[in-house]
């Protein structure tokens, strides 16, 4: 997928601040734009809120999910539960939880 950003003079510092976050974390100018929009769209979100917007569940696979939860008798997390089920590859958690743990921690 390719995608154009245009900006005006104005925002030029935005753009440069972006190029040196580039440079000191040695991505491209597009990896460092779609992580200020991941954080920007995933900050506060739980684990399934984080899934269904990446388009691996329905918002009502995750409430069914919350509630075999809730109906164990022993916790277990909430993505193990998911993969089980055969509702979200296990890739799909962990890079959900990636997302989820990289801003839990700023």
């Amino acid at each position: 997928m390719q995608t154009t950003i245009y900006y005006n003079e104005e925002d030029r510092y935005l753009m440069n601040l972006v190029d040196q976050v580039a440079r000191r974390e040695r991505k491209s100018r597009s990896a460092v734009i779609l992580s200020i929009l991941e954080e920007y769209f995933e900050r506060d979100k739980r684990l399934g809120e984080i899934l269904v917007d990446m388009g691996f569940l329905q918002p009502r696979q995750v409430e069914e999910g919350l509630k075999r939860q809730s109906e164990l008798s022993e916790y277990k997390p909430i993505g193990e539960i998911l993969v089980e089920e055969g509702l979200v590859p296990a890739e799909a958690v962990e890079r959900a939880l990636a997302v989820q743990s990289r801003f839990r921690l700023s």
